[in-house]
């Protein structure tokens, strides 16, 4: 049963990678004016064989949860947690120095 499991994943990750690839035609068509009818009726036909799959997967005992389209969007549209600003108080001046009674000599440079 397990193998059969592996099979149905795997003829579902390669009905997945051509609808990428029918959508990119669709939208390569449809960016450059022409007619995209072919590729959104083979779309539409992997969609259906993709649902197909997944429902005997899931029949056959399969465990992941596959989220609804509206759960995924659901899931996405949570706001972003920023952190906080703390407000960080600025280091308190020394007290001012007494001048020393030591006097600055200048540097000659050496001949």
């Amino acid at each position: 049963m397990d193998n059969r499991l592996n099979k149905i994943r795997k003829e579902m990750n390669i009905l997945r990678e051509e609808m990428r690839r029918t959508e990119a035609v669709m939208r390569d068509r449809v960016g450059h004016d022409r007619d995209s009818t072919e590729a959104a009726v083979r779309l539409l036909e992997l969609r259906i064989a993709l649902a197909a799959k997944a429902a005997e997967w899931k029949a056959l005992g399969g465990l992941a949860i596959l989220p609804t389209v509206e759960e995924r969007l659901k899931e996405r549209r949570e706001p972003v947690k920023r952190p906080r600003l703390y407000v960080v108080p600025a280091p308190k001046t020394p007290a001012p120095v007494a001048p020393s009674n030591t006097k600055k000599r200048k540097l000659k440079a050496r001949v």
